[in-house]
């Protein structure tokens, strides 16, 4: 699993968020950077202390200038019911339907599984990838990093 390339544009997407509203990459063109998250399972150990993390340092990661979007395969009520459950209040975006298809995109999705890998993009304000990481399924990011390569091209 190698992903997209850093360097070229980041695939466009609208995806719904746990409340059923629209997001797209796009329309943080030209005027914020995003740390896209792709995360297995809503509700599992490492993702939701992923989520928790991120949580925990909102302020930190969420600026005027950046945003951060984590996208799973699963689907919007649970995404709901996970963001309910955690206290998440930042956008988590179902990939659910069709099946991956902004996973696959991204080349993170596995396609025996469903679901996608635990590999994180950090666009900038023009839509060029500019970073990416990819962790192995048991393995949590290093969130301090995320927020270093985020910060840095705005």
């Amino acid at each position: 699993m190698s992903g997209i390339e850093c360097g070229g544009q980041a695939p466009d997407f609208t995806l719904r968020d746990q409340f059923g509203q629209d997001v797209t990459l796009s329309s943080y063109r030209g005027s914020k950077a995003v740390a896209i998250f792709f995360y297995p399972y809503a509700f599992s150990g490492v993702c939701t202390g992923e989520m928790a993390g991120i949580r925990d340092r909102l302020a930190d990661f969420l600026t005027f200038d950046t945003e951060v979007l984590a996208i799973s395969c699963d689907p919007m009520f649970a995404l709901r019911a996970f963001a309910d459950q955690d206290g998440l209040n930042f956008p988590l975006l179902s990939d659910f339907w069709p099946h991956g298809e902004v996973a696959r995109a991204y080349g993170v999705l596995d396609e025996t599984t469903g679901a996608a890998h635990r590999s994180s993009y950090v666009i900038d304000k023009d839509g060029v990838v500019r970073w990416a990481a990819h962790n192995a399924m048991p393995q949590g990011r290093d969130l301090e990093e995320h927020l270093r390569q985020l910060t840095a091209v705005v």
